[in-house]
């Protein structure tokens, strides 16, 4: 959880950059942005996954806390598909943070998910198989 929290802290830096960066013409989605992260989402699995950097800021209504709600889940995605666990460290949320944040800056128009698979590739480990010989 604390990876999640550190990733968090390193997209709060990161929006503004993003927000002034990504000024496309507006997704024909419409979502409600809320502080709420609990607040239910309108987007589909399948739209953050073949959404760009800036599709999804424009997807998340501009809203800091809704763009990471959207990592998040993407995040989680990319641990589960490729079986991977996350480990409950700062640090690495810290690293995991930067890198997606240093990736997003530098292409807005790279697919989200891509990038967020790629960072969570460079800190996720394999579960290790107990009871083998």
């Amino acid at each position: 959880m604390r990876l999640v929290h550190s990733i968090a802290l390193s997209f709060a830096l990161a929006a503004a950059t993003i927000a002034a960066a990504a000024q496309q013409p507006k997704s024909p989605v419409t979502i409600t942005p809320s502080a709420d992260t609990a607040a239910p989402h309108t987007w589909t699995t399948e739209q953050i996954l073949t959404c760009t950097v800036s599709d999804c800021w424009q997807l998340s209504g501009k809203n800091e806390t809704t763009f990471f709600n959207i990592i998040q889940q993407l995040a989680e995605i990319s641990a589960q598909t490729r079986g991977l666990t996350l480990p409950d460290d700062a640090a690495a949320g810290q690293r995991t943070g930067e890198y997606i944040k240093a990736k997003a800056h530098t292409d807005h128009g790279q697919l989200l998910y891509a990038i967020v698979d790629a960072a969570i590739r460079k800190v996720g480990t394999r579960p290790t198989a107990t009871g083998t010989k």
